[in-house]
């Protein structure tokens, strides 16, 4: 993939340990205006999949003059310059979509954003940081999608097709079964009779890849004169309901793996690069399910080593830094800087895993 120098130029990284992460403080330098142009037409739209719950879902305010809100970091603080231009007024990118769908397990369709990338109120999750880096970096249309909904587990929501089941013995001595893919019910007491619900192991996960899918089926509707597309990359900010699983946290490493692994098969885009971030609230050296999620995450971290096939293309950033507070199970309070650093931080790292520099 071809970059644009410009992006290349700004980037600044402090790697720690095994995952990544990115001062987006003051001493960095900030990302260009968009420059109102579309972009080259000629090229495949370049396709990012947002993927996850509800901190990915995104929960940032944008209005209000109190601090926490957008408005205040962007008017008050003088942060994300690129967000407004001189007359004050919220920017466009005239080369990124931002789109957004959502739907409960695999029910209909509800879609929430189609336009290009724009604040326009509400709230906000890491699409903005994610879509600017991207779009100042990428020299081709770029197709913001996320398809997500909140409080899903990795572990039962959104195992993806393959995933196994498991026991786990509690800590009164109980074992449970945990089902593989389209099992269900969510977990049973071994030796006993499973007794069928209406939701199965992965439904989550079947309803929001089938909603990026009928997306991109219809990609002319979602990207205004678009004829082809690429399948470039995903982003996974999730982890909050596993963590409070002694049982699903103790499995995120080995179901993230295989999340990886499989969305590449199922979008048909095996070079597509992979960047996850951690829970805001979770410092390194946690040991509860938190602690398992982030350490997870830092293990498939290419430059960890024990993934090989994951050197240069999987990445992960460390959240903790970039949060003002709260915590993922609290939307971070609604903290609309805890979305833009994290995104910002996101979309660095994607911009890196492209150019070869992580």
């Amino acid at each position: 993939m071809k970059l644009k120098n410009k992006l290349i130029q700004t980037l600044t990284a402090t790697s720690l340990l095994a995952g990544l992460t990115l001062s987006v403080s003051a001493k960095d330098k900030p990302l260009l205006d968009p420059d109102g142009k579309p972009a080259d037409m000629s090229k495949p739209v370049q396709v990012y999949i947002l993927l996850g719950q509800s901190n990915m879902l995104g929960a940032g305010k944008v209005s209000g003059d109190k601090d926490g809100t957008l408005k205040h970091a962007v008017e008050e603080k003088k942060l994300y310059p690129y967000l407004i231009d001189k007359a004050g007024n919220w920017t466009v990118r005239m080369d990124v979509r931002n789109v957004r769908v959502m739907g409960s397990g695999t029910g209909g369709m509800r879609g929430f954003n189609n336009e290009w990338m724009t604040i326009k109120g509400g709230k906000i999750g890491p699409e903005f940081g994610i879509g600017h880096h991207i779009g100042n970096a990428v020299d081709a249309p770029v197709l913001i999608l996320k398809s997500c909904i909140g409080n899903r587990a990795l572990g039962w929501d959104l195992l993806p097709p393959g995933g196994e089941g498991f026991e786990f013995t509690d800590a009164k001595g109980v074992t449970w079964v945990h089902p593989g893919y389209k099992g269900t019910p969510e977990k049973w007491v071994k030796g006993t009779k499973p007794n069928k619900i209406k939701w199965y192991a992965g439904m989550q996960y079947d309803g929001d890849i089938a909603r990026a899918k009928k997306v991109l089926s219809e990609l002319d509707k979602y990207y205004p004169g678009a004829k082809k597309y690429e399948v470039a990359g995903f982003l996974w900010w999730q982890g909050d309901r596993d963590s409070r699983s002694a049982a699903l946290s103790s499995r995120y490493e080995k179901n993230l793996v295989h999340l990886i692994k499989t969305l590449r098969k199922d979008f048909n885009a095996p070079n597509a690069k992979f960047v996850c971030a951690s829970l805001g609230q979770t410092k390194k050296g946690a040991t509860d399910g938190g602690g398992k999620i982030l350490d997870a995450m830092f293990a498939v971290d290419g430059k960890s080593g024990k993934y090989p096939e994951f050197k240069g293309n999987v990445a992960t950033v460390y959240s903790h830094p970039l949060s003002k507070g709260g915590s993922s199970g609290g939307h971070y309070s609604g903290n609309a800087e805890t979305y833009m650093n994290v995104g910002e931080a996101m979309g660095k790292l994607m911009v890196e895993l492209l150019d070869n520099l992580n």
